[in-house]
Order: C-alpha cells, then structure tokens, then sequence
C-alpha cells in the first residue's frame, strides 16, 4: 500500500506542482513586500511569511502599517489555500493507491 501511495502522491506532486509553486512564490513575495514596509530583516520577513501562511502566529512579529497588515491577510489566506491544497492531494493519493492496490488484488485472485 505504501509504494502505491507514494507513487500516487508524486503523481499528484507533479501535476500540481506550478500551483504550489505560484502560492509560494505570492506567499515569499508577499512576505519580503511586508518585511519591507516594516523594516525587518530578509529572514524575520521569511519566518512571518510561514509562521503566518501556516496560521501559527506567534505573535513575535506583528506588522503595524495597514497595507502590510492586508498584505498579511493575503499570506495567511494563500497558507489555508496551501494547507487544503496539501491535504486533497494527499486524499487523491490515497485514493488512488487503495484502487490500485484492490486492481492488484483482483489480478491476482482470478489468476
């Protein structure tokens, strides 16, 4: 069952694979725009990004001008995106591994 799910979920990696690429891309971007308008350095820019698209938000680093504050919405709606983005892949991956798996079965029973 497991070498079907892994090769589903590359499968499905794959396929998807500029979409999770553009969320990250807007995510970072987003995320060093914000750093700049607050004046952070480029690493505390990168760890709000995630800490905020991952919707942990330590509240370390908090953004006080309005447009990062907007700006911090877009990362954190493009991690739930992601976050849901990770988890249909993962459910279509299995999905498909327990079809192939029960394809394999049935092969094998009527041989």
């Amino acid at each position: 069952m497991r070498r079907f799910f892994v090769g589903a979920l590359l499968q499905q990696v794959r396929i998807l694979s500029p979409i999770f690429s553009g969320i990250l891309v807007i995510m970072v971007g987003t995320g060093f725009v914000v750093g700049y308008i607050e004046n952070w350095r480029m690493d505390e820019a990168l760890y709000f990004t995630f800490v905020t698209g991952l919707t942990i938000g330590y509240g370390d680093l908090v953004p006080k001008h309005v447009l990062a504050r907007m700006l911090a919405l877009l990362i954190g709606l493009s991690g739930i995106v992601l976050t849901g983005l990770v988890a249909a892949v993962a459910v279509q991956a299995l999905n498909a591994a327990d079809r192939d798996l029960a394809k394999q079965r049935e092969r094998s029973s009527g041989s």
